[in-house]
């Protein structure tokens, strides 16, 4: 019996259990032939060696069964893949974000939730997009996966089909914290659904342009702006403040100002703070312009 969580799982199931049990005929057919073979033609039953003459009709068969099957697999797993990229016309569109390492879902009114809520027996397409690295969005429950590729164009659909919460990983190893990377569709009536989407605060946006150019540039990806440590010192509360670096193998103490972090962009393994790998970040020289490197600056400020 086939779960009716997503409109997906009947056409992914039927797949994958008509592969496996292919997969495991040829197993035991052939592995019981060797058996066969290994104890009828064992060396201590002195079965004379007799030259075997060619047979076409058998070499036909074991090159046309085989390729038959394969064909076949190749055609449900297309059969299922296929309408999991025709979306309805009349789908409720919602984006799902990912980042080091969390998942955000934003709503039309320009609203935003770390859970995915949906209605029930309603057509969802999820745009997909990444702030810094790849990403997957994976939710077995529904037979989906997707991945989240920064800066280019990604999507998934499906019709939840039974209330519930499901499970979002990602499947793409993207960090230090990857395994952490987890969230929930939750399915829900309609009518709980508007009372949601209705009392859902409506996200406030940041149109600073140095945020902008870091966003642009991946560097959030490293560099948190709350204050959590990652692969990079977080961005909060740096400008200003007093850092112990390691330069030529020597730890001194410097103050971060505007100097320090244009180098910083430029020249990122010259001063490494005590605490962080050498070698992680790349030079930007030429990829961020000195206008840009002001703006990262004047933000950086605002980051108390």
């Amino acid at each position: 019996m086939f779960s009716n969580a997503s409109n997906f799982v009947q056409g992914v199931d039927s797949a994958f259990l008509i592969i496996t049990a292919i997969s495991v005929f040829f197993l035991v057919a052939l592995t019981g032939l060797m058996i066969y073979f290994v104890v009828k033609y064992n060396k201590k039953k002195a079965i004379p060696a007799v030259q075997i003459k060619d047979n076409s009709l058998l070499e036909i068969t074991w090159i046309a069964i085989p390729m038959i099957l394969v064909l076949y697999m190749f055609y449900i797993g297309w059969e299922g893949f296929i309408p999991m990229r025709q979306v309805p016309k009349d789908a409720m569109e919602v984006t799902a974000i990912g980042s080091m390492w969390k998942f955000e879902f934003e709503y039309a009114g320009n609203k935003q939730s770390d859970t995915l809520v949906v209605p029930i027996d309603k057509a969802v397409k999820v745009n997909l997009a990444s702030k810094d690295v790849l990403h997957g969005f994976s939710v077995p429950g529904f037979r989906i996966k997707e991945d989240m590729v920064p800066q280019k164009k990604n999507y998934t659909w499906f019709i939840a089909g039974e209330l519930g919460d499901y499970d979002i990983y990602c499947t793409v190893y993207c960090g230090l914290n990857h395994s952490y990377m987890m969230s929930v569709i939750r399915v829900v009536s309609q009518a709980d659904y508007d009372k949601w989407i209705k009392a859902l605060p409506v996200k406030k946006v940041d149109n600073n342009l140095g945020l902008k150019v870091l966003e642009k540039n991946g560097c959030i990806a490293c560099h948190s702006l709350d204050g959590s440590k990652l692969v990079g010192p977080s961005f909060k509360g740096l400008h200003g403040s007093t850092s112990e670096v390691t330069i030529n193998g020597v730890n001194t103490k410097i103050t971060v100002d505007s100097a320090y972090l244009e180098s910083s962009i430029y020249d990122p393994n010259k001063e490494i703070v005590v605490g962080y790998p050498q070698g992680v970040m790349k030079s930007y020289k030429g990829i961020i312009q000195k206008k840009d490197v002001e703006l990262i600056n004047e933000y950086l400020k605002t980051l108390k």
